[in-house]
């Protein structure tokens, strides 16, 4: 089945303001945005979720909270997400030998942020279950025990629009595709 991918005019009318918001925002209007616009109703719960996850109350840092996201994306191997946060992390400072580390699934120069690549990673892969080892290794690299539950809303949400992405076949933007990783043609 192929989605379509829609603009702000095409949009049905409880999703234009928001794609209006959106494109404004960033210049251009993201693939996934456009497609999930076919349900306001979902469009807007997507964009609560980001919302919250961009809260200043939230304690990980920006660029912490962007390696939640790649981890979080390539374990459940979806090429936009890990494009899109892949040059959002560029822009806030990430060096682009550590992102594509992080596409990679390999360790990370900064032990605090490989320990936060592995817990999230390690969230996804057993569905939540992760033993006490899990976590004690994450609060070791520095973490406080409250940004556990950071990275499993990060988590949460980057799953939410992985799995949308992987419904829909949502094309990568031409923007991100400089940070397509190396296995998104084989994906």
């Amino acid at each position: 089945m192929t989605f379509r991918v829609h603009t702000v005019e095409s949009a049905p009318a409880g999703s234009q303001a928001a794609l209006e918001a959106i494109q404004s925002r960033y210049g251009f209007l993201p693939n996934l945005a456009a497609t999930v616009a076919e349900s306001p109703g979902a469009l807007k719960g997507l964009l609560a979720g980001i919302e919250a996850y961009d809260d200043a109350a939230l304690t990980l840092t920006p660029v912490e909270r962007q390696v939640v996201l790649i981890a979080t994306s390539v374990e459940n191997r979806c090429d936009f997400c890990v494009a899109a946060h892949s040059m959002l992390a560029a822009s806030l400072g990430l060096d682009r030998g550590q992102i594509g580390r992080l596409q990679q699934r390999q360790g990370l120069d900064d032990p605090r942020l490989e320990a936060l690549r592995r817990f999230a990673a390690a969230i996804v892969e057993r569905r939540g279950w992760v033993d006490e080892a899990a976590v004690e290794r994450f609060l070791a690299a520095g973490f406080e025990r409250g940004q556990v539950f950071e990275v499993v809303l990060g988590v949460a949400l980057k799953t939410l629009t992985n799995y949308l992405n992987h419904v829909a076949g949502t094309e990568v933007n031409p923007q991100f595709a400089n940070f397509l990783p190396s296995w998104a043609s084989a994906a």
